[in-house]
């Protein structure tokens, strides 16, 4: 860029002198020659002046040009040396961040393996459940089945609470009738009959129903069976003079009974009315252990008398005993009243003992000696 404008300068100033040179000419064509050679002299002195300029400026520029280039060099160093440092970090921070996220990415993949063998395990165990919900439907569906289920869990439950002793299942009424479980208590209340076999399909049919109309169809079939099965067990095993005036209608689902006493509060007033005492596994668990206690208390009662005897014969031992202690307590006074005679005598004894052992004999011969003796027997003797 500098030579272009010295290019120009020069070109400039040429282009000048050119046309002040024909200017002059053609006004001072008849001056006289030596007016044209002092001119042509000032030209030659200007062009080496203006020769000597451009030269300065030419040396002037290549000086600049030469510091520019070095402190564009130093410059150049300078940025090279800090994209370097940059380009250094940033590699670092790169790797860093790559190392970081490949161990959160290993972190969250293992995480991820143990959430979807969770899943899987869950997924497994989801779809055995529903193979065993599938079956218990199936069960459940058919009526004999559906029996023998809720058979099965009233034998569960009654076996683990009650003694042997007091149930029996399919016991025969005389009527021709067999219940599922029959509770043999003492009056009152008597036996107990329990059915487990109830009316499943109308609630299937509620569970499956979605529209309201349908929800309340099912809901009167199914207070009209449970209706039915109520007046079917208070016929069956209410028997005045054999079985006590109530009976249980034992229901295996939790959801049933609790859709009777939800929504079907005049079934349940029916089943008051007619002593069936609705029961679900965790209601008929509270019944039974409250005939447990009735049966702890009636096994009480009918001890009563045998305790009492035993009662009055521990009271005779203990009468008879504390007789013993008092003759044995005047035994042990006598006993301790002749120890202490024993005792005065032995002190007796021990006294005349020292004294003898103090006595000093000496020989007969002497007058005044056998005074002494004599005086010293007598105090022996005393």
């Amino acid at each position: 860029m500098t030579e272009i404008n010295i290019i120009l300068l020069v070109t400039v100033i040429a282009g000048i002198l050119i046309v002040t040179y024909f200017i002059l000419g053609q006004n001072a064509r008849s001056k006289k020659d030596e007016q044209q050679q002092t001119l042509t002299e000032r030209i030659s002195a200007s062009q080496e002046q203006l020769s000597g300029r451009i030269a300065q400026i030419a040396d002037s520029q290549i000086t600049s040009q030469a510091r520019i280039a070095e402190a564009l060099q130093i410059q150049e160093r300078e940025i090279s040396n800090k994209l370097d440092k940059r380009l250094n970090d940033m590699n670092r921070w790169i790797s860093e961040d790559i190392e970081k996220s490949s161990k959160s990415t290993e972190s969250t993949i293992g995480n991820l393996k143990e959430r979807l063998a969770i899943i899987d395990r869950a997924q497994k165990n989801i779809t055995d459940l529903s193979s065993q919900v599938d079956e218990l439907q199936s069960i459940l569906s058919n009526k004999q089945a559906r029996g023998a289920f809720g058979e099965i869990q009233l034998k569960d439950l009654i076996t683990q609470t009650l003694p042997p002793s007091v149930y029996s299942f399919q016991a025969s009424l005389g009527n021709n009738f067999r219940v599922d479980c029959l509770l043999n208590l003492p009056n009152p209340p008597g036996v107990i009959a329990i059915d487990a076999k109830f009316p499943l399909e109308a609630y299937y049919l509620l569970q499956a129903s979605k529209k309201d109309d349908e929800r309340a169809a099912a809901r009167r079939r199914l207070a009209q069976e449970v209706s039915v099965h109520l007046r079917a067990i208070a016929e069956k095993y209410i028997l005045p003079g054999k079985t006590a005036e109530s009976a249980l209608m034992f229901l295996p689902s939790e959801a049933v009974y609790t859709e009777l006493h939800s929504n079907l509060p005049n079934v349940v007033q029916e089943a008051f009315r007619r002593r069936v005492w609705i029961v679900s596994p965790t209601t008929l668990m509270a019944t039974l252990n409250t005939v447990r206690a009735i049966l702890k208390d009636a096994s009480m009662r009918e001890q009563a008398n045998v305790i009492q005897d035993e009662v009055h014969k521990l009271l005779d031992d203990i009468i008879r005993l504390d007789e013993r202690v008092c003759k044995l307590d005047r035994h042990f006074m006598q006993t301790i009243d002749d120890i202490r005679q024993i005792r005065i005598s032995t002190e007796k004894v021990t006294k005349r003992s020292e004294r003898i052992q103090e006595l000093e004999l000496e020989q007969p011969n002497v007058a005044g000696d056998s005074g002494m003796n004599k005086t010293t027997l007598a105090t022996i003797k005393d």
